[in-house]
């Protein structure tokens, strides 16, 4: 069954909300089980992780949600922003990660974030859209909701012949992108052996490039 949603701007009261169905959704998440192995520290930190994913998403991108009760979230990081900066970090309480996290999993964190914004970097010389989480509550997955949510930039970045990009650590979730246009352009291992893929999606309409990166 096919849910149908609004997607609209997650608004400031809202963030704490999108937060919490955030850590429920990526709870087992290959990625923050990259990060935090042990469950009971991982969900106690996830709230303020997305807290924090969400804020910075708020202040310097677009975030959405669903309109009424809250049922999931897309998390983009606007052209021209670059790479996340200690400042924009701190205005967006990036300096409670470290508390929340503990040491191990927020060095973690920073070398994860380290090892995409590189291949991110040698992949998007150019102004792009980052899709940086988009979760659905778990209850209700499966019923087109994460689609729905990612329209509204999918629609501007063909309007405005951008590229948007992503990375992922989850296999069923790049069949999900190819549905809506995205490539693989890097699938790769982290040191212990963690698949992971990149993926991209030109402005539909347009001349893929020809060169490979």
């Amino acid at each position: 069954m096919r849910a149908a949603i609004e997607a609209v701007p997650v608004q400031e009261p809202n963030i704490v909300t999108v937060a919490e169905m955030l850590a429920r959704a990526f709870y087992d998440d290959p990625s923050v089980i990259w990060i935090e192995p042990d469950s009971a520290r991982r969900a106690r930190m996830l709230p303020v992780f997305y807290e924090v994913g969400t804020r910075y998403a708020h202040l310097f991108g677009e975030a959405y949600t669903s309109a009424g009760n809250i049922e999931g979230a897309a998390l983009w990081i606007a052209p021209g922003s670059g790479d996340f900066t200690s400042d924009r970090m701190a205005a967006a309480g990036g300096n409670r990660l470290s508390a929340a996290m503990g040491p191990e999993a927020f060095g973690r964190f920073v070398a994860l974030t380290r090892h995409f914004g590189r291949l991110r970097k040698a992949a998007m010389p150019s102004s792009h859209w980052y899709l940086n989480v988009l979760g659905v509550e778990p209850s209700r997955q499966g019923m087109g909701i994460g689609s729905q949510l990612i329209q509204p930039i999918l629609q501007r970045a063909d309007e405005s012949v951008l590229v948007c990009y992503l990375e992922t650590m989850k296999a069923r979730n790049v069949a999900f992108y190819r549905q809506h246009g995205f490539e693989v352009v890097v699938e790769g291992n982290l040191e212990d052996g963690s698949h992971y893929w990149t993926m991209h999606r030109y402005a539909q309409g347009t001349l893929r490039p020809r060169k490979s990166i």
